[in-house]
């Protein structure tokens, strides 16, 4: 029997698209999500909720909507929400903040930024 307890923790994560479509927001949505649960052995049960921030210039589509389609979050509470538009900061961008309970330390959490959202944390590359 594991005799560590379970506590909150958060795991960012970002990625980028090349277009403003469905489609894009889509996939690179899933492949975001599916690279933080593997790195990280994420369990669905123990997610406590998810935000997703999009640049404004991204408005085609919801994150969460992908997630609940392919991943069956669909009693995870999530929401979108529009980035701050900061000027010269990285367009197309969509970030994600997962807080769920985890036996996992501080230190151990993986956050995972892909495609041009790598520039945002090269300390993890």
């Amino acid at each position: 029997m594991n005799s560590k307890i379970k506590i909150s923790r958060s795991i960012r994560g970002a990625t980028t698209t090349e277009q403003n479509t469905k489609e894009e927001i889509e996939q690179v949505t899933i492949e975001l999500l599916s690279n933080i649960i593997e790195s990280n052995k994420i369990d669905k049960d123990d997610i406590t909720s998810v935000i997703f921030t999009l640049t404004p210039d991204l408005n085609a589509d919801f994150p969460a909507k992908y997630a609940r389609i392919h991943l069956g979050w669909d009693d995870v509470p999530m929401i979108c929400a529009q980035e701050i538009a900061v000027e010269d900061s990285l367009k197309m961008c969509i970030r994600v903040l997962i807080t769920l309970n985890t036996i996992q330390e501080k230190h151990e959490i993986k956050h995972v930024y892909l495609g041009r959202a790598k520039a945002l944390r090269p300390d993890l590359n």
